[in-house]
């Protein structure tokens, strides 16, 4: 191995990549050859990147720039998100690598706006996302994504197609019911409910499955946490100390069950009156990071309590789907790339993750 080529390498691996705030060693493997004084360049990441392409590459043109014996840099930027750990293959979800649930407490708090707003980042970026609204009793995925009264197309009388929307696919009780029918279940009866949504639909491939938990730490959270194969989990609370006292309950019920925690959503953090500008934290402040201190984990970001975040969920389309460039937008991006990091050292240290390795072809 050349100098030039070591002198490089070593440059790489420590490059920050500011907008998942880690290394780029962790991020991808490193693959260089030194041809003349140009520098070829793969990197071949394991969380999706399709939207930063232009930021990576200027940000390791940068860094090479000034290195001796290099005048130029050809880089080649590849990704593949792998499947996470299953205990049991036989419980793995067909054509789906990571299943995450996105959960709180208590009702209230924008749970499923965040679940859906993550979906949609996490495809920006440009992996294949579904969502699968685990919510029996209120689903709220058909009205947030403007499916109207479309019902999901079936196959051979037993898998059911998941809707498309916004490039999202998506299945939910709500496709099987009107607006008006309300859910009189038992709880076992919406737990089978939830078991067929899950494993009755033909999904496509996807690097992401989010699910929209039920608020609570009832029947349905167990059946999903324990006959389910997830791979990861995110609570979204608001600052509000009743709302904490939730969050911790939900918290402590993934860590019964051993789903990992990736971390924790704080909606509703501020508010910003739209009159003068003036910025107030109505439901109190540091309690994100209070309850990610706690519990070893990491505040995945903070929210606004926005007036547009709630009337684009409401009218069939999300703040991400809405405008990716947005402010808010930007906001939920950030909490999306956060997630599959924290997903992807989450596979690595279950052990099942290729080493990440540099080498010099």
């Amino acid at each position: 191995m050349s100098d030039v080529t070591q002198a490089a390498q070593a440059v790489l691996a420590q490059l920050e990549i500011a907008e998942f705030d880690a290394n780029l060693a962790e991020l991808a493997q490193i693959d260089s050859r030194l041809e003349g004084d140009k520098l070829a360049v793969v990197l071949r990441f394991a969380v999706p990147v399709d939207a930063l392409q232009e930021s990576l590459s200027e940000q390791i043109w940068q860094a090479l720039r000034d290195l001796p014996g290099i005048s130029d840099v050809d880089l080649d930027i590849e990704w593949q998100v792998a499947a996470a750990p299953v205990v049991d293959e036989k419980a793995r979800i067909h054509n789906v690598k990571n299943i995450i649930a996105v959960a709180s407490g208590k009702g209230g708090v924008g749970k499923s706006t965040t679940a859906a707003n993550l979906a949609l980042a996490l495809a920006v970026e440009g992996a294949s996302v579904g969502l699968l609204d685990a919510d029996i009793y209120g689903p709220s995925v058909p009205q947030m994504f403007g499916v109207g009264s479309q019902r999901p197309e079936i196959i051979d009388q037993k898998w059911m197609v998941p809707i498309e929307a916004h490039g999202i696919h998506t299945i939910s009780m709500g496709y099987m019911v009107t607006e008006e029918t309300p859910m009189v279940w038992r709880g076992p009866m919406a737990s089978g409910a939830l078991q067929q949504l899950l494993t009755q639909t033909a999904w496509p491939e996807l690097d992401y499955l989010i699910i929209d938990m039920p608020p609570g730490t009832g029947d349905i959270q167990l059946t999903l946490s324990q006959k389910v194969p997830v791979s990861g989990s995110v609570v979204v609370t608001t600052p509000q100390d009743i709302a904490l006292l939730d969050a911790k309950k939900g918290i402590e019920m993934f860590r019964k069950v051993k789903v990992p925690v990736l971390g924790v959503v704080e909606n509703m953090a501020t508010h910003i009156c739209s009159n003068c500008g003036h910025e107030e934290h109505i439901f109190g402040t540091g309690g994100g990071e209070r309850i990610a201190a706690d519990y070893q984990t990491q505040v995945l970001g903070a929210l606004p309590l926005a007036l547009d975040i709630r009337q684009l969920a409401d009218s069939g389309c999300p703040t991400v789907a809405q405008d990716a460039d947005s402010e808010h937008a930007q906001l939920y991006r950030t909490i999306a790339r956060r997630v599959a990091l924290a997903q992807l050292r989450q596979s690595k240290a279950a052990g099942v993750m290729p080493t990440i390795s540099i080498a010099d072809d």
